[in-house]
This record gives C-alpha cells, sequence and structure tokens, in this order.
C-alpha cells in the first residue's frame, strides 16, 4: 500500500532506501583527488519505511547530473568500477522486482508472492475523498492505520468500514479480516465508506487522547538536515524564476543557474578551539507556535451522574479555545455537543443554537476560528518534513543538553494528566500486564517460515520495549521511596520490591566497596605495627561505608580477609559487575533461542547513584520455596546441586550453539554432578511448567589474565568465545588437513561443534574427571586469555593505528572494544600499547577517568538528600573539570545555609535534629580528594597510573560530556568558563533521568541478509547487495519500525550500493533516512550522526550541490568538534573533503588552508609516514596542480610516494599510482616552464624594439650615421656576403659589439635562460657610433638577443609532445582528467618554480602558501616596474 510507514504490518512496497558506506578503509590515490573513503565512514542508517520510488525519473536524473559532473564516476571504487557500468539499469530491474515483493514477507523460502496494489476510493464520515493502493492481502486494521495517517481522515477513531463491491454488494469489514478474503478488489470498482459508529467510555477516552497528539507540535522532530535541503530548494526555485526573467529580457546571455556565493566555513578552524562555546547549536531551539486552542481537559463535573449516563452521557470536557473562551463539552455516545453549564452547576442540555459535531476537532472547528488556522498549521508542519520526523521512538536516548535559557513551564492540565493517571508505569485501564506471561507466550509464536518468523520478532520487540518502559518508571519510584519493599525488615541494601509485576532489587558497586575493604585492612595493620589509625579521606567514603554497615558487623568475617569480605558481598548481594555479566548471559541464551529453555525480561537502572535490577517474575516463585521448585544448578554456592534429565538436554542444546562444554562437578558431599552450565545458574520450572534458566552470570570462562581479589566475575566476552573458537577450529582443521579433502568450510564448521570450554575451571569449585581432563579444559581456557592478551590486544591497537577502528568518544570506543571481544578492564593496557597514537590515549585516559568519576559521583548521590542532588551534581563537576580552587555554589546549590553534617541511619532519615540547618554533606568534597579517588580507582580497575598532569590533559568537554551521558544528567547548553572558580552553576543542572540496559531482541534474519549483503559489496556484487540490503530493512521495519539503529545499517549500505551505481539522488533519499534516525535514535552529537551529515554533504556535492553540501559539512565539524574535538584523524578527513569542495568550485586559498590543517593534524597523530598522512600529501599536490604550480605538486607527491613506498612496498597499485602522478607533475611541469620561456621572450623582443625605437626618435643623429653604415656596407658587400672590412681598421667596433653579446649570453646563462648556440655571424655593417653600442651594452637594447635565442624547436618540442602523451596515458591510468588536467592558470606555473627554485629544502604546505603569495607581490611588482 503506497505511503506506509513503520505502523501496523508495515509492508515494505516501495524501492527500498540507499545506504551509506559500507566499509572503513578503502584503498587511498584511487581517485584524482586521492581521498581515502575513510570519510563515508561508518553512519547509523535511517530505519525508515521503503517509499515509492519513481525508478524511471531517479534513472534520468542520474545520467543528467552525471552529464553535469563526471567527478561522480572518478570518487567510485575500484570494485565499483567493475560493475559500475550496467547496475543503474540492472538495480531499475531489481528495485522492479522488489517493489513487487510482498513486504510482509507472506512467502516462504519457497517464494515470495507477487505484490500487486489496486487503487480503491475511501469515503469519510463527512464527504472527504481519497484514494489508497490496497493489495488483497492488506487487512482491515491496516487500513485502520493508513486512514489514521491520512490528512484528510487523521481525526476519525470511531467508525465502522463499509466496503462496496462492484456488484454492488456491501460488506462490514471486521477488524481482523484481510481485504482478499471479503471480495475480490483485483477486478476494480470497489471501494471504502467510513461510517460514525457509536462510541463507549474506552473509544471517547481514545479519541480525546488522539486529539491531543494531533493538536501538539512537541513531537514533530525537526533535522536541520530537512530544513537545509527545504531552503536550499527554495533559492533554487527563486534562482530558476530570475533566470528565465532574464531570458525573456535579455536573448544574449547563457542560460544557467543564478550561482551563490559560498561561505567560507570558518568554523573548520576558528571555531574549533570553542568548541564549548557551540553547545547551543546542538539543541534546537523551540519555535514560537500560536497554540490552535488553549486547553482539553476532563472537566469536574466527572463522573457523570447516573441519570445522564442513562441518557447516553460519556465524559465532560472543558474546552478553552484560542480566543480565551470557556465551553463544557459533552462526550455523548453519537458525538460531542456543548452544553449549557455554567459555574459550578451541570446542565447537561444541549446549548441553543446546537453546537454538535461526531468528532470533536469537528467541534472545535464550529467554536474557534483560530483552531481551524492553527490545526491547519500543525497538518501542514507535519507534511512539509520527512516522514520519520513524526514516528515516535520507543526507547528515546537521553539528551545531555538542554535549552539555555531555560524555557518557562507553563500550565497543560493534560501533561499533568497524563503523569498522575500513569503511576510509576502501570497502565491507565484494565488490570496489571503479566510482562512473563507476555513475553514467554511470543517465544512460543511458530518460527517455520519468513512471516512466522516476523511476527514471532516483532512481537517480543514490543514487549521488551514495553517492560523496559515499565521498569524504568518502576526501578525511579523505587528509588524514591514510593513503593513499599515486601522485606521491610531487612537492611536497605536487601529490600526487594514487586510492583506492576516486576520484580526489583538493589545491586551494590562492587569495586568500591572491595577499594574500602582493602582500605580498612591497610589501616589495621598500620595501627597494629604503629598504634595508630591514620584513614584515608575519600569522596564516596561515608558512602561505602554505610553500604557495608551491615556486612561488616553480621556477614564479614572477623579476620578482615579481602577476600573473603568480597565473596560475601558478592554471594548475598548482586554487584554491578554480577548485574552486568547476568544481562549478557540472558542474552546469550536468547540469542541461543533454544526451544523450552527461557529467560526472563530484564533490564538494570541507573538512577541517583542506586542500581537497581527488574526482572519479570517466574509464575509461583514468590508463593512458595524456589528450593522445591529448584531443578538444576545450585543455590548455596555448590554445596547441593541439582540435576534433572529434561533440563540438561535443553542445557546441552544450548551449550553447543555458546560453546560450554558438558563436564563433572562434585557438591559439598562429595557427588558427581554432570551439568553443561556454570554451578551457580538455577534451573527453576514455574507454575505454568516452563523451565527457566536463571543467574547466568559466567555462561563463559575466567579471564585468567585477572587474578587476585575481585576477580570471580572477570569473565571472558561471548565475543571474544566466539572468534578464538573459530581460530582455534581453523588451526585444528589446517594441522589435520589431507589433499583428499577439499571442503574446508564445512571440516570447520564440523570442527567449531567441537570446541567447547568449560566455565567452571579456575573457580572455587571442585571439579571431577581425571586430572588429564581437567588439565586440558584449564590450557584451553587459559589458551583463549592468552589469545585475548597477545593476539586480539595488540590487533586492536593495529586497527586503531591503520584507522580501521576509528572511535571518537567514550561509547564508540566502547562498541569497539566490545566488538572484538575486549573487555573494559583492559582499557589500562589499550593506553600503554597507544601511546603513539595521541588521539586514542586521550581517549582510553578520559574513558577511565569518567568511569572511575562516576562510581564517585554515585557514592556522592546515595548520601545527598533530594533538595540537594543538582547542588551535588555542579559542585562534583567543578572538582572535577573546575580549577584546582573550586568553590561550590553555595548560594545557590544550598537550601540550608549552615551546620554540622547530617547524620543517617541506614533507612535514609535524618536522626539529627538539626536536619533543617545541616549544611549539604557534598561541600566537604575538594578537586584534590575527587581526583585522589579517581587516581585509585584506575590504579584498582585497570592497573593504570595517570600521569601527574591529567587534570590539565584532559579535554574537558569531552569528560563532562561522557560523565553527563553516563549518569544521565542534562546541562544546560550555555558556555561554560573553565576558568572562573565554579564553572558550573546549580541552575545549569537541569535534570537527572535513568540511565538504562536492556536486551536487546535480534532479528536473526535480518542479520544474516546484512552479512550476506556486506559480503557481496565487498566483492563489488551490487545487484546482490542491493537485494539483500532491501529485504533487511523491509524485515527490520516490520520487526521494529522505522526508528531503530539496525534499520539505519540497513539504510546506510544501501545508500553505499545507490553511489557506487551512480544513483546520487536514491543515495541522498536513503542517506538522509539514516541521518534522521541517528538524530533521533542516538542523539544530535553522536559520531554517528556526525558521519551520516558528512555523507550528505558528499553525496550533495556528487550533484554538484556544493553549497548544500558545505552547509552540511559545516555541521559534521561542529558535531565532529563536540563529540571528540578537533585532534582526531576523522576531523582531518572531513578537512580534505571540504578542500575537495572548495578546490571544485575554484576557491583555492580555502582550499589549501584546510588541508594544511589535515596535514597538520595526521603527521601529529598518526605520524610523518602514515598512510594517510600520504593522504594528505596527495590531496595537496592535486591542489597546487590545480594552480599551475607544478613544482609544488612534483614535490608533495614525492612526498607521497616516498610513504607508501615503505609502508606499502613498490608492488602496490597505490605506490605505482602515486609514481605515474610524480611524472605527470614532472611532465606538466616542463610543460609548464617552456611555455613561461615563449611567453617571457616574446614580452622581452617588443619591449626591447619599442626601446630602441625610442632611443633612435631622441636621436636624430643615430639615425642618420644608421643610414651612412647602410649605404657603405651594399657598396663594400663581396659575392660571398663577408665583408673585406672585417680585418681592416673598422674591426674595433665589431670587437665590442661581440663582447657585449657575449656578455649578455653570460647573464642569460646565469639565470637558467637557453640561448641559440653562437654561429659564424654574417656580415653586417655597425655603425661606427660609440653611443649607440653604449645604448645597447647599458641594457636597455640588452634583452634583444634573448627575443632571438628561443628554444630549438627540435628538442623542447618534441620533448612536450612526448610529455603531453605520456601525461595523458598517466592521468587516464590514475585519475579523473576534471582533478588531474591543470587549471587554466598558467601564470602561476613559473612563479611556483621560481619559488621551489630558490629553497630546495622540502617545502611544506606553510612555506609553500607563503612562497607562494610572496611570489606574486614580486611579481606584480616586477610587471608595475616594468
Amino acid at each position: 500500500m503506497a505511503g506506509k510507514s513503520g505502523k501496523g504490518k508495515g509492508k515494505g512496497k516501495g524501492k527500498s532506501e540507499s545506504a551509506a558506506v559500507a566499509s572503513t578503509v578503502v584503498q587511498p590515490l584511487t581517485s584524482a583527488t586521492g581521498l581515502p573513503e575513510l570519510v563515508l565512514k561508518k553512519a547509523p542508517a535511517v530505519p525508515a519505511a521503503v517509499e515509492q520510488l519513481a525508478v524511471e525519473a531517479a534513472v534520468d536524473d542520474v545520467a543528467e547530473a552525471l552529464a553535469e559532473s563526471p567527478k561522480v564516476d572518478s570518487e567510485k571504487t575500484d570494485g565499483a568500477d567493475v560493475s559500475g557500468e550496467t547496475t543503474v539499469d540492472e538495480k531499475k530491474a531489481n528495485s522492479e522486482e522488489v517493489e513487487a515483493r510482498d513486504g510482509s514477507g507472506n512467502g516462504d523460502a519457497d517464494g515470495e508472492a507477487e505484490l500487486l496494489l489496486y487503487p480503491i476510493t475511501v469515503k469519510g464520515p463527512s464527504g472527504e475523498k481519497l484514494e489508497l493502493q490496497v493489495n488483497p492481502g492488506d487487512s482491515v486494521m491496516d487500513l485502520r492505520q493508513f486512514l489514521l495517517d491520512a490528512p484528510e481522515t487523521c481525526f476519525y477513531t470511531c467508525y465502522d468500514l463499509i466496503l462496496n463491491s462492484a456488484e454492488g454488494v456491501r460488506y462490514h469489514l471486521a477488524e481482523y479480516l484481510e481485504i482478499g478474503e471479503v471480495a475480490d478488489i483485483s477486478a476494480g470498482g470497489c471501494s471504502l465508506e467510513m461510517i460514525n459508529a457509536m462510541y463507549d467510555d474506552r473509544m471517547v477516552r481514545s479519541h480525546v487522547r488522539r486529539t491531543r497528539d494531533l493538536i501538539s507540535s512537541a513531537l514533530i522532530h525537526s533535522s536541520l538536515s530537512t530544513a537545509l535541503a527545504v531552503e536550499y530548494e527554495t533559492n533554487q526555485a527563486g534562482g530558476e524564476e530570475k533566470n528565465k526573467k532574464d531570458k525573456a529580457t535579455s536573448k544574449d546571455k547563457p542560460a544557467g543557474s543564478v550561482k551563490t556565493e559560498l561561505a567560507e566555513l570558518e568554523g573548520g578552524l576558528g571555531f574549533m578551539e570553542d568548541s564549548c562555546g557551540q553547545l547551543g547549536s546542538l539543541v534546537t531551539p523551540s519555535e514560537s507556535q500560536e497554540k490552535a486552542v488553549e486547553t482539553i481537559a476532563f472537566s469536574s463535573f466527572n463522573p457523570v451522574p447516573g441519570y445522564r449516563r442513562l441518557l447516553g452521557d460519556l465524559i465532560y470536557l472543558d474546552v478553552v479555545t484560542a480566543e480565551g473562551k470557556s465551553f463544557c463539552v459533552t462526550a455523548h455516545t453519537r458525538g460531542f455537543y456543548v452544553n449549557a453549564s455554567k459555574g459550578n452547576t451541570l446542565k447537561a442540555e444541549p446549548v441553543t443554537p446546537a453546537v454538535e459535531s461526531t468528532t470533536l476537532v469537528g467541534l472545535l472547528r464550529l467554536l474557534s476560528k483560530k483552531f481551524v488556522s492553527g490545526f491547519a498549521e500543525i497538518l501542514n508542519k507535519k507534511a512539509a518534513g520527512h516522514p520519520f520526523e513524526n514516528v515516535p521512538v520507543l526507547l528515546p536516548p537521553n539528551a545531555w543538553l538542554g535549552p539555555y535559557p531555560t524555557p518557562p513551564h507553563k500550565r497543560d492540565i493534560a501533561r499533568a494528566e497524563d503523569a498522575l493517571m500513569v503511576p510509576y508505569g502501570t497502565e491507565v485501564v484494565g488490570m496489571q500486564r503479566d510482562w512473563n506471561e507476555e513475553l514467554q507466550s511470543c517465544r512460543e509464536f511458530s518460527r517455520d517460515n519468513l512471516q512466522d518468523r516476523i511476527m514471532r520478532d516483532r512481537a517480543l520487540y514490543k514487549v521488551n520495549c514495553d517492560f523496559v518502559d515499565a521498569a524504568t518508571k518502576g526501578a525511579k519510584a523505587v528509588i524514591n521511596r514510593c513503593i513499599p519493599p515486601i522485606n521491610p525488615t531487612d537492611p536497605d541494601r536487601f529490600h526487594m520490591y514487586v510492583h506492576n509485576n516486576i520484580f526489583f532489587s538493589f545491586a551494590v558497586d562492587g569495586d568500591f566497596s572491595l577499594m574500602q575493604q582493602m582500605r580498612e585492612q591497610l589501616d589495621e595493620s598500620a595501627t597494629k605495627t604503629d598504634g595508630t589509625a591514620t584513614e584515608k579521606p575519600s569522596a564516596a567514603n561515608g558512602e561505602v561505608k554505610l553500604d557495608n554497615a551491615d556486612s561488616t558487623e553480621s556477614d564479614a568475617p572477623s579476620n578482615g580477609d579481602a577476600n573473603s569480605a568480597a565473596a560475601v558481598v558478592e554471594s548475598e548481594q548482586a554487584t554491578y559487575a554480577s548485574a552486568n555479566n547476568d544481562l549478557k548471559g540472558t542474552k546469550a541464551y536468547n540469542n541461543a533461542d533454544v526451544s523450552g529453555l527461557y529467560t526472563l525480561a530484564m533490564a538494570i537502572v541507573d538512577y541517583r547513584g542506586h542500581r537497581v535490577v527488574a526482572q519479570s517474575i517466574i509464575p509461583g516463585i514468590l508463593q512458595g520455596d524456589k528450593t522445591e521448585s529448584l531443578l538444576y544448578g545450585s543455590v548455596d554456592n555448590g554445596k547441593k546441586i541439582a540435576w534433572n534429565e529434561k533440563f540438561h538436554s535443553k542445557a546441552l542444546e544450548a551449550g553447543k550453539l555458546l560453546h560450554i562444554k558438558e563436564h563433572a562437578v562434585l557438591d559439598g558431599a562429595g557427588k558427581t554432578v554432570t551439568i553443561c552450565a556454570p554451578v551457580e545458574c538455577k534451573g527453576i520450572v514455574g507454575s505454568d511448567d516452563r523451565h527457566y534458566l536463571l543467574d547466568l552470570m559466567r555462561t563463559t570462562p575466567r579471564d585468567i589474565n585477572y587474578t587476585g581479589p575481585g576477580s570471580r566475575l572477570c569473565v571472558l566476552r561471548p565475543e571474544l568465545v566466539a572468534t578464538f573458537c573459530q581460530v582455534e577450529a581453523q588451526e585444528r582443521v589446517g594441522k589435520n588437513k589431507t589433499e583428499e579433502e577439499t571442503d574446508e568450510k564445512a571440516l570447520v564448521q564440523e570442527e567449531l561443534s567441537k570446541i567447547v570450554l568449560n566455565p567452571n575451571v579456575f573457580t572455587d569449585f571442585k571439579l571431577a574427571g581425571t586430572p588429564e581432563e581437567i588439565e586440558a579444559d584449564e590450557e584451553l581456557v587459559r589458551k583463549a586469555g592468552n589469545y585475548l592478551k597477545d593476539t586480539v590486544l595488540p590487533r586492536f591497537v593495529a586497527d586503531l593505528s591503520s584507522l580501521e577502528v576509528s572511535p571518537m568518544d567514550g561509547p564508540t570506543l566502547t562498541d569497539a572494544l566490545h566488538a572484538h571481544g575486549i573487555n573494559i578492564r583492559y582499557l589500562g593496557q589499550v593506553a600503554k600499547k597507544a601511546e603513539h597514537l595521541p588521539h586514542i590515549w586521550d581517549l582510553t585516559v578520559v574513558e577511565m577517568v569518567v568511569r572511575a568519576a562516576k562510581h564517585v559521583l554515585k557514592g556522592v548521590l546515595r548520601e545527598t538528600l533530594d533538595q540537594n542532588v543538582g547542588g551535588a551534581i555542579a559542585h562534583f563537576f567543578n572538582c572535577l573539570v573546575g580549577p584546582e580552587s573550586a568553590k561550590p555554589d553555595v548560594e545557590e546549590g544550598s537550601t540550608e545555609p549552615s551546620g554540622k553534617s547530617e547524620t543517617k541511619t541506614t533507612s535514609g532519615k535524618s536522626l539529627s535534629t538539626e536536619a533543617s540547618e545541616a549544611k549539604p554533606s557534598y561541600l566537604c568534597i575538594t578537586p584534590d580528594l575527587v581526583w585522589s579517588d579517581i587516581e585509585e580507582s584506575v590504579k584498582f580497575k585497570y592497573q593504570f597510573d595517570l600521569p601527574s598532569d591529567v587534570r590539565s590533559r584532559v579535554r574537558k568537554i569531552s569528560t563532562f560530556r561522557n560523565l553527563s551521558q553516563k549518569m544521565g544528567v542534562m546541562l544546560a547548553a550555555r558556555k561554560f568558563d573553565f576558568q572562573a572558580d565554579a564553572p558550573f552553576k546549580t541552575s545549569d543542572i537541569l535534570d537527572l533521568q535513568s540511565v538504562v540496559k536492556h536486551l536487546s531482541p535480534v532479528c536473526v534474519d535480518a542479520r544474516d541478509l546484512l552479512e550476506n549483503g556486506k559480503l557481496s559489496l565487498a566483492q563489488g556484487k551490487l545487484n546482490e547487495a542491493y537485494e539483500a540490503f532491501s529485504e533487511a530493512f523491509t524485515i527490520l521495519q516490520q520487526v521494529c519500525g522505522p526508528m531503530h539503529r539496525e534499520v539505519a545499517n540497513c539504510c546506510r549500505y544501501l545508500a553505499m550500493v545507490l553511489y557506487h551505481a551512480g544513483d546520487m539522488p536514491g543515495a541522498i533519499m536513503q542517506q538522509h533516512k539514516e541521518l534522521i534516525i541517528n538524530e533521533r535514535c542516538l542523539g544530535s552529537d553522536h559520531p554517528d550522526t556526525a558521519h551520516s551529515y558528512g555523507n550528505m554533504a558528499l553525496f550533495y556535492h556528487g550533484l554538484n550541490q556544493t553549497e548544500l553540501a558545505l552547509r552540511h559539512m559545516a555541521r559534521t565539524i561542529l558535531l565532529l568538534n563536540v563529540s571528540c574535538g578537533s585532534d582526531h584523524p576523522d576531523v582531518a578527513a572531513t578537512f580534505i573533503n571540504i578542500a575537495m569542495m572548495y578546490q571544485d568550485i575554484g576557491k583555492m586559498n580555502v582550499a589549501l588552508r584546510y588541508l594544511q590543517e589535515a596535514l597538520k593534524r595526521n603527521e601529529r597523530l598518526l605520524g610523518e609516514e602514515h598512510i594517510q598522512t600520504a593522504v594528505c600529501y596527495h590531496a595537496l599536490a592535486i591542489a597546487f596542480n590545480c594552480m599551475g604550480a607544478y613544482k609544488l605538486s612534483l614535490q608533495h607527491e614525492r612526498s607521497t610516494y616516498n610513504i607508501l613506498l615503505k609502508q606499502l612496498g613498490e608492488e602496490d597499485s597505490r605506490t605505482k599510482d602515486s609514481a605515474n602522478w610524480i611524472k605527470t607533475f614532472q611532465i606538466r611541469d616542463i610543460q609548464a616552464n617552456a611555455q613561461k620561456q615563449r611567453g617571457q621572450q616574446a614580452v622581452s623582443a617588443a619591449a626591447a624594439q619599442k626601446a630602441a625605437a625610442d632611443a633612435l626618435k631622441a636621436r636624430p643623429d643615430l639615425v642618420q650615421a644608421f643610414q651612412q653604415a647602410a649605404a657603405s656596407s651594399s657598396v663594400n658587400r663581396g659575392p660571398t656576403g663577408t665583408s673585406p672590412q672585417m680585418k681592416g681598421p673598422r674591426g674595433a667596433p665589431d670587437e665590442r659589439a661581440a663582447r657585449a653579446v657575449n656578455e649578455v649570453r653570460k647573464k642569460a646563462a646565469a639565470r637558467g635562460l637557453q640561448v641559440r648556440p653562437q654561429a659564424a655571424a654574417p656580415n653586417q655593417s655597425v655603425p661606427p657610433l660609440g653611443d649607440l653600442l653604449s645604448l645597447i651594452n647599458s641594457g636597455v637594447a640588452g634583452k634583444a638577443p634573448l627575443a632571438s635565442s628561443t628554444p630549438s624547436s627540435s628538442t623542447p618540442r618534441g620533448s612536450s609532445k612526448a610529455a603531453q602523451t605520456a601525461g595523458k596515458k598517466t592521468a587516464t591510468a590514475t585519475a579523473s582528467p576534471k582533478s588531474a588536467a591543470p587549471v587554466s592558470a598558467v601564470a602561476n606555473g613559473p612563479v611556483q618554480a621560481t619559488a621551489a627554485a630558490a629553497d630546495p629544502s622540502p617545502i611544506g604546505l606553510g612555506n609553500g602558501l607563503g612562497g607562494l603569495e610572496s611570489s606574486k607581490k614580486k611579481k606584480s611588482k616586477s610587471k608595475n616596474a616594468a
């Protein structure tokens, strides 16, 4: 159906969206500019409903764009060139096939049904008419969703659908029917009619909520890219109109678009130093818009009295129009009308004359003229934007920046009702949801065919999103003490809560608890030796003592052993590490998806310093003893281990997929038990007879690289286990392979299933089995740990160096580490190994500092009263990134003027009688105390010693941005003065949000299609890649809707495919969708959003829309500057792209300035011999080539060649390309010199002749002497043409003339000019006047010999011709003619050559630019002097 969004079934019935770049690394020097496609690096793709595209029009647009811009071809990679010529037509055919597919996945593996769309006219209740494209497989629910999206019918919610067939039969359509089951619409002549239905209580409430949503513009997301494109199109339309007028008035003027003067991107250089001042640009200002209606609120006359209820009244509404008029509206079963109520007395009768309508929108249109215009404006605004800007995001990201100044908070009754009617995440009406039953029922859906799997994945995703939303609200209510615990007599940290059928429990900060215990142990030992105890102060000291007060008194062993104390804490209560590991283990079992084995819904919520674990509830678990239902695993750390055959078979099935070994362990009584899971896991059967597996903290083995206190939960990541098993299988196959066995892939898969690891080795549990078997298990786990340390870590650092992996901030660094299977605890080792990469070292150090600061701040917040939270956060930020003498913002932050620190009990309530006068506890925190805790934490957790000057070296904006994101803090987007005593004020803390980790379901079908598409794209098979990405996009859109990160990835890859196929408009459309999704799902300043803007800019540039491209590049620079700072290779790559754009529009000075900055950054960050540095040198060579400065081009290209020769070798294609460029520049330099000399000599000859003529006019006596000499020579000339006077007394003047000529030749040779070889001079008569000779020797006529001494026409011109031929061949072999051919700047060539000759040392960009400007000035001065 045309125009479908991700709602309903979300059928993908249009051409699939394009996606962005396929890989992060592309060989440099594949185009004339030599720019690597690093700039087109990963960009989060846009999840979107596929729009119908006119393929023919798109192809025509592409052909037109390609005719105008040959640069599009030059920017293709080698892989695209292989099939790029035929891909457009083939892609067109493929896209038509995709459009003909049933996007809902009705087909199975055998084939998909053809999707045929038929037009059907729809008539609305009030006479509205519209046409829909309907498929017989569309359900009635789909039709209702489409009518809900259409502007003509969006406000109708209560109606019946009547289908009028061509035979005149009328069908009443039930909700779940498909159109094809009712009538044959393929014959045509069918129509739909919307008939008003009767309202009930539920329908009228839904109608009021729908009306509120329609008249609210708060949900509209406004993307900067959309605004820029609309503005550009508007300007272009104005330019075209002006051109038409110009053509009508003057036909002689050439046709062409109006050239808009482009403003230079000053932000790329100047404002990079002031990233903090640009924070306000990241927050979209709220547009002041006139309200369509003031308020729509439920009236205080509710509930409806019984006697009116019997007459059909359902609810009463108080409406205040935009004009300020108040009305009391009755919602009746037949519609809405204005009643006669005034004041505090209900008069339910309709007013006279009656004002009534079947919809609330219709009634408001009758009551208010401003509503008519305001409602139309809102609908137009929603229609003007991209469809994805109106789609809601189920799990939106936390914004760390808010508007500044803070906008006024105005009355909104609807907002208040929504907040108060939904207590802590429960449903508005009806009974509470049984989350566990919903989740497990969805898992039991059929998986037989693609359509069944899509429906199953879709249901699982929806339930998970709803659960996370409810769990987040419930956890905040638990922390705010709004929900009572089910065990109120236990200590606070052991409290458990049940709300909305979700189980909540607390997790403690195990690392800080262990650090505190180790401090106490050191203090005890110091007390024993010295007799005095010296406690080290800590910013989180009080918090840690409180958290462990109970365990120290009752649970901790008396000997104070740190290991046993930590074991008690970890065993009795969840820690941060155990909660994280449990979430990872649960996710692993969910991905294994073993039928009959169930896990719980789970979410981890961090808020106000507390961590709450939310889980769905196993049926019957709270009513009885869980030991009775325990069938597998242990609840007492292995003392007693349960076993069940059915459960074990399920665990074995999952173990094969997760590489978990079936092994034997001993329980406390010495009994041998064979299990295939960690000992402490718990297999429980619920009252619903389902088998649940809980406590999956150690589904992967221990990390043998970490031992000692607190290392029990240091386990390997699942990604590393999968990679290690794959490598191990390949090694085993390689060792055992014989010549007869050829199917290596099948052998690897067979061997892979045999590689399993024992998760219980290197633990306190006793293993059964032979010593050899135990030793083999330990050796395999040890080998996996060594593989991580010796192979994966160095390879990761190598990828960082080669820019195959290029993290830009803390979250992207974390994602990169996890994708390689590296735990966060290895950050210290990454920092040590990446010391040669300054940007990576800075990034890892900031990440370690922020993670340590997060734990310290959480400890502070746990001990802070509600009214002091804002002040505590502001003061902590001042201590972290402010000056060393940071002072608290007491005036704003403290509501309590003075007094002693408040003492608290474990219940959190004050016992002090001076509580009202107590000073906030956070005021005792100092910068030194904060940084002392941070350094200790980094040393303890990451084994890394922070440098002494770390406080001045860390980038402040990156630090507080990262910390705000991890803590859920929202800051005012203003410029912070870090030199002030208190850079952050309490008023800058706008909000504290919850940070959630949860289980995100995986769509296996879409994942496999994405992997196949990536493989096809890497092989240059664009058609196969396009088809795979399109199908993945269609499936993902149906599963999770358009607003999802994976949908964005599909769009990114689709855009890359279309880019390589030459379909720029299609690539732009897909990239735009990806950009909107990234902005809404990841955040406006996420690095992936920045890359999306960069990709959009490159695509626009490919269509010669350079102005629009540069404006997108300005946004890219801003986002990169905020997220990673100016010192990052991606910033340098962006600078190269900006320079390329300015170079193409002829602004060479701006282009050279950006290339200079890119070169500086790459040399500083990556080294002078890095390939990216070579790319910068090559881009500079191309830029100088366009200016005609071939000597500088040659010099920079030689630098490129030397780097590539050293890094890649002489046989690499890129090195050969660089060598060809050197030859090209050499030839062009020779051509320029030859042209320069010819031009100079022509100018010199003309000047000499003019000077001689002027001199002779001033001396008539010389003219007379010339005439006499000519007469005498004609008399004395012999038959051979020689003069007999040569040996006579007149020979002296001839000798002086010869000496003058020789002198001139010497001067010319000294200047490096070519002169004709001296030959026997013909006999000529020279005037016997010394004045003429002195005039010639004085230099007025001294340049005359140069006019005749032009280079020989044989050798130089021949070489010039050969050079042209060689240049053409080289340019054809290496790059596009557009960038390679010299721009008409011949005059600049000799100047640059002179500058290069004057300074034989290698000319850097700075010297080259300086020499260029100075030589131009000298040239202009010499012209003026002449």
